[in-house]
């Protein structure tokens, strides 16, 4: 019934930049927390940034705070990661996510959080 999914990775040089998407097949996002998550080979899947539903703040990972920034769109369809200042350590597939409910602030890094996913997206930051 909910299907996600994204576009906008690719390369891209240190210090560029790069916007990320994520459409839920033309439903409204209002009911949802948003969130992206990334995983770099080797790695497990890290917490990227995520949008509350309940005052729609915003939370970001410590190795991206100040550099990546979670966004929504007016028509409540589609939601963005704008990525700034890239650096080789950032380079991952990208997982856009939504999931109901109202949890607490300290659970939305968690994946289990999220309920529905994309299907990833490639970014390489290299020269």
């Amino acid at each position: 019934q909910v299907q996600l999914v994204e576009s906008g990775g690719g390369l891209v040089q240190p210090g560029g930049s790069l916007r990320l998407s994520c459409a839920d097949s033309g439903r409204t996002l209002s009911t949802y927390n948003l969130a992206w998550f990334r995983q770099a080979p080797g790695k497990e899947r890290e917490f990227v940034g995520a949008y509350r539903r309940s005052g729609g703040m915003t939370y970001y990972g410590d190795s991206v705070r100040g550099r990546f920034t979670v966004s929504r769109d007016n028509a409540k369809t589609s939601w963005y990661l704008q990525m700034n200042n890239l650096k080789p350590e950032d380079t991952a597939v990208y997982y856009c996510a939504a999931g109901g409910g109202s949890p607490i602030s300290s659970v939305l890094r968690y994946a289990t959080t999220y309920e529905y996913w994309g299907q990833g997206t490639q970014v390489t930051v290299s020269s």
